[in-house]
């Protein structure tokens, strides 16, 4: 990934935000063309700290076939992004451009056995169940007998022994202060994606917004 050094994360932060968002696209090359299937993953490690991409697919996917332990596939994973107008800027001469955060994991890929991919799917279930607290979580027992294993057949648990981290969040980051708030600001009155850039923004740089946030405390007393 082509990163600019404003924009380019260190391996835990890049990390976190892989296990955080838990969906991105897994590529591989066959040869000929590149294949790829967006899928949910989750990480973990391995004894010696290696991390480790946990998923599965479809038994027809023509990913499986490429799964020989020793091709490096890309797992690109993408946060939120928003197109920025020049017109928003303090300064001018400006271009547009385009805000987002994504990360690329990149490693072998090898089959699980069928015992790994029980384990995968109960853990990989369990995750994404988590998000929806309070309610009760889901578990594979409320299935009728037999349904899990016939289900079972129909995929393929694989994991990436993940070599490479890179990141890249682009936050207007080389911005002077008034141009960062100004995107900031601007951003926040967009849809719910662009709200998400704006709040990732503020956190990055809340000294800029120090006196917006005064001014409003300010007329609430």
């Amino acid at each position: 990934m082509y990163t600019p050094p404003f924009f380019k994360q260190d391996r835990a932060a890049s990390l976190k935000f892989a296990e955080e968002r838990g969906f991105g696209t897994m590529c591989a090359f066959d040869g000929k063309k590149p294949v790829a299937s967006p899928l949910p993953f989750y990480l973990t490690y391995a004894a010696d700290g290696t991390p480790q991409a946990a998923f599965h697919v479809a038994r027809h996917n023509p990913l499986l076939k490429l799964a020989d332990g020793a091709a490096s596939w890309l797992l690109a994973v993408n946060g939120p992004d928003a197109y920025v107008s020049p017109d928003w800027y303090v300064s001018p001469d400006q271009v547009p451009t385009w805000l987002y955060q994504s990360v690329h994991l990149s490693g072998p890929v090898r089959m699980l056995s069928d015992d790994e991919l029980a384990v995968q799917i109960a853990t990989l279930s369990d995750k994404f169940e988590n998000w929806l607290l309070p309610k009760k979580p889901w578990t594979s027992d409320k299935m009728t007998a037999g349904r899990l294993e016939t289900m079972k057949k129909a995929i393929v648990g694989l994991v990436m022994t993940v070599e490479e981290v890179e990141g890249s969040f682009k936050l207007n980051q080389h911005k002077s202060d008034a141009d960062y708030a100004a995107i900031a600001n601007a951003l926040s009155a967009g849809d719910a994606v662009a709200k998400q850039l704006s709040d990732l923004m503020r956190q990055a740089r809340p000294q800029v917004f120090a006196d917006d946030t005064n001014m409003l405390e300010g007329s609430a007393s």
